[in-house]
């Protein structure tokens, strides 16, 4: 199966399409040729799976016709013109109607690949909406099967059944199955689909849609699946309800693609969902498998698939959207909730532990960059939470060889705007005496030339919390952690590391969002605004013949929003560096970067990755903010000397 896998799905993505196309109602022939012109639209963008609406075959609201001989000998007729078509296209797809069997009549979707057919029917059939659709149809439960010839074939009417399709595992329930306490889609995910496609006819009402919308957000976040929704719409009788012809696509939690709703044109939507993601999802989280262990009877999973092994077309468009910018919200107001809960996070943190150890007294080193930055201004707060003095918090600037006037200026006008202690201890003097010390030439400016300055720093640092009674606030952020961009003993240490869950692309926005809560014109958010504009920097190399910065971090590591997005794909799904490639490409295609920039910066991030463990070996405490965190102590556990050979692009 994992071989198959690998060649019949592109990079780990299954394309899908949800399709609500226009119905007559008791229509058979218009019905199933809407269905046909659809599929193979889809065929053409090479959607590999699709599913249409509830008794799409018939319409939904055929009423009492449901009971008449010629509807259903229709459906029979029109669902066979659907498994010959079938042979002629590559897609797979299911399409909902009504099946007669032992004097019974099921609510079934017909799952159609390759010339083969599989009916499931619907589990739960309400009896409280307007419809009572117990009048027609007859309930199935899980694990049942019932026997039906049609066209001289004979077949399964079955509920909880896993199928193959392109080499992912695909699951069916229809409308109501959704709404229940545990839906078939529980047991159907634990066993192994990772996709499930739900065939409805669920009538609008005022407020139903966004509860929709949240139903499936968290049944494929509960499930780890992508989930595919296809709702009746256009040409359903409208005699008592309508229906807005609803196409869904969700995927662990996320709404992937949604339709306008009662758009008769806007009816279908398309999307690549990650099954290499959810994959790693289910393979983490240990508690799904363990759910499955107790849950999961009366499942049937398909051992054979009829699945062309043909090599695939070429992934050359991508159906979803890949966020350059993982860490970041892309709205202001989720940004600006996001920056509130990372900063509450970070406050509790740092609050607990000053109560933990009775200690009122911080010293942070202030450098004027966004890091030392956003440390102080959680540092205040904290302060302020616990109604402790600020002068409690003894901010130190340690100005030395790089050290630029505009630097210097905003660290000593801010900490004097936030009424904090600051100290200026230069550092020159003691570096040269340590350069003779250890026979180093100053005017060779390597590595020993910046990190004595880094470790003379946190010695001051150090030495200054012994003297007050203090605490070392360390200033360092995720991305730095994870390039291993820290002096070993250096900035690498502190006593307590409140950015440590903080990506770089995100510091920004979280110092932005302390600059706007103060009035426009103010000293701290005038300060705070030139902090964000200013070059990120170490300010270890003397500034240029201009006084500027002339050592700027991204142009030695990278550019930071690329490393964002690699740390972010490696931690969040362990993805393999040739799939973080096809993404990043995918994201950053209308930026500056090209293929071989991206590919140059990709091969720094691994091997700095897995060279520098050594230093996130021995982190100090700090508070997790989100979903990826490099704490040796639960979040991330490797070893400092892994070979990296596996990794290489």
């Amino acid at each position: 199966m994992l071989s198959k896998a690998k060649i019949l799905m592109r990079k780990g993505f299954l394309r899908i399409a949800a399709a609500a196309p226009a119905v007559n109602v008791a229509d058979v022939d218009f019905n199933i040729g809407q269905i046909i012109s659809k599929l193979q639209a889809l065929n053409n963008e090479v959607v590999e799976l699709a599913v249409f609406p509830e008794m799409c075959v018939t319409a939904y609201t055929c009423a009492d016709l449901f009971h008449s001989t010629p509807l259903l000998d229709a459906a029979e007729e029109g669902l066979l013109r659907l498994k010959d078509f079938s042979t002629q296209i590559d897609t797979h797809f299911a399409v909902g109607l009504p099946v007669r069997a032992n004097g019974c009549i099921y609510n079934c979707a017909a799952f159609i690949r390759n010339g083969k057919i599989d009916l499931v029917a619907k589990s739960y059939i309400p009896n409280y909406n307007e419809f009572y659709e117990r009048r027609w149809w007859r309930p199935i439960q899980l694990g049942e099967t019932v026997s039906v010839n049609l066209f001289g074939e004979n077949l399964e009417i079955c509920s909880g059944r896993v199928f193959n399709s392109h080499g992912a595992k695909v699951g069916i329930e229809i409308c109501e199955d959704l709404w229940v306490p545990i839906p078939p889609s529980c047991r159907l995910a634990m066993s192994g689909a990772q996709v499930i496609l739900n065939l409805s006819a669920s009538d609008d009402l005022i407020g139903k849609y966004a509860y929709l919308q949240s139903l499936l957000k968290q049944q494929s976040a509960r499930c780890l699946c992508a989930y595919a929704y296809a709702g009746a719409g256009w040409g359903e009788s409208s005699t008592d309800l309508t229906f807005d012809g609803k196409a869904i696509i969700a995927e662990n939690g996320t709404i992937l693609a949604a339709n306008h709703r009662w758009d008769p044109d806007d009816n279908t939507v398309i999307a690549d969902v990650d099954i290499e993601a959810l994959n790693r999802d289910r393979l983490h989280t240990t508690t799904f498998s363990d759910c499955a262990t107790t849950e999961c009877k009366h499942i049937t999973i398909e051992t054979s698939s009829k699945d062309s092994i043909s090599a695939p077309k070429p992934l050359d468009k991508l159906y979803r959207y890949v966020d350059p910018h993982p860490f970041v919200p892309s709205s202001t107001e989720a940004i600006d909730s996001r920056c509130n809960e990372i900063i509450n996070i970070q406050v509790a943190g740092l609050a607990k532990r000053l109560h933990a150890i009775r200690c009122n007294k911080l010293v942070v080193g202030i450098s004027g960059g966004l890091d030392s930055t956003l440390a102080l201004l959680v540092a205040v707060k904290t302060f302020d939470r616990l109604k402790l003095d600020r002068k409690g918090i003894i901010g130190i600037t340690m100005p030395g060889f790089g050290t630029t006037s505009r630097t210097h200026t905003n660290a000593m006008a801010l900490m004097d705007a936030l009424r904090v202690t600051s100290m200026e201890i230069p550092i020159a003097a003691a570096v040269h005496q340590h350069f003779k010390d250890i026979c180093h030439d100053p005017a060779v400016h390597d590595v020993t030339y910046e990190n004595c300055q880094a470790r003379e720093r946190t010695q001051i640092l150090m030495d200054v919390s012994n003297q007050v009674g203090g605490i070392v606030l360390g200033t360092g952020d995720l991305s730095e952690l994870a390039l291993g961009w820290a002096t070993y003993n250096g900035d690498h240490m502190s006593m307590y590391g409140v950015n440590a869950g903080v990506p770089k692309t995100l510091v920004k926005y979280l110092v932005n969002y302390f600059a706007m809560s103060h009035e426009e014109g103010s000293a701290i958010r005038t300060h705070l605004l030139d902090i964000i504009d200013t070059p990120i920097s170490p300010e270890l190399i003397p500034a240029d013949e201009h006084g500027n910065i002339k050592q700027k971090t991204e142009d030695l590591v990278g550019p930071y929003e690329l490393h964002d997005f690699f740390l972010y794909y490696t931690l969040r799904y362990g993805f393999s560096p040739e799939r973080i490639y096809f993404l990043a490409r995918q994201a950053f295609k209308e930026s500056e970067y090209n293929d071989d920039t991206i590919k140059h910066w990709l091969t720094i991030f691994t091997r700095r990755f897995f060279n520098q463990q050594f230093k996130r070996s021995c982190l100090p405490d700090g508070p997790k903010v989100g979903s990826v965190c490099l704490s040796p102590r639960g979040d991330w556990r490797m070893p400092s000397d892994a070979s990296s050979a596996l990794w290489k692009l």
